[in-house]
């Protein structure tokens, strides 16, 4: 669907002012990820409803629909945000769906890491070590990432 959006964009923005537009993101984002910047990011943060619980099966797909889309989740990074400006503005359309599927196994680690850890903290605990570390890692990756793969497409 972004892949989609960001044609608009794309056809109708010059190049170069859609790469100032994402170089100017990219820049504010990492800095918010360092911990220069501090800002609210646009969320939709909302536990699960209980009519989601009464729906069975189709409450739960539509349930992990929203949380895996970003759509309805608590987001403690804008990196998310920043993929997608760059699919709006300056990823090629094949690539999009490299991007996607990149978010999708993004969103996947986080449970599948969390579950791999006691239900005591465990999980908790070393994130909270880490993440001066992992934050700005993860955000370099991501803005080197984009850029490349964009440059490259």
């Amino acid at each position: 669907m972004g892949a989609v959006a960001g044609a608009l964009p794309q056809a109708l923005v010059p190049a170069p002012v859609r790469w100032v537009i994402f170089g100017v993101a990219a820049l504010i984002v990492l800095a918010r990820e360092v911990g220069v910047l501090r800002f609210r990011i646009p969320q939709n943060a909302r536990l699960v409803p209980e009519r989601v619980q009464h729906l069975g099966e189709w409450g739960a797909l539509q349930f992990g629909f929203e949380m895996g889309t970003g759509m309805r989740t608590y987001s403690p990074s804008a990196l998310p945000h920043l993929a997608l400006l760059a699919v709006v503005l300056v990823v090629p359309f094949p690539t999009a769906f490299a991007l996607a599927a990149g978010f999708a196994v993004g969103r996947f680690m986080m449970p599948l890491l969390s579950n791999a850890w006691s239900d005591d903290g465990g999980w908790s605990d070393l994130w909270a070590r880490a993440e001066p570390v992992v934050r700005p890692a993860l955000a370099l990756t991501c803005v080197a990432a984009l850029t490349v793969a964009t440059l490259h497409a």
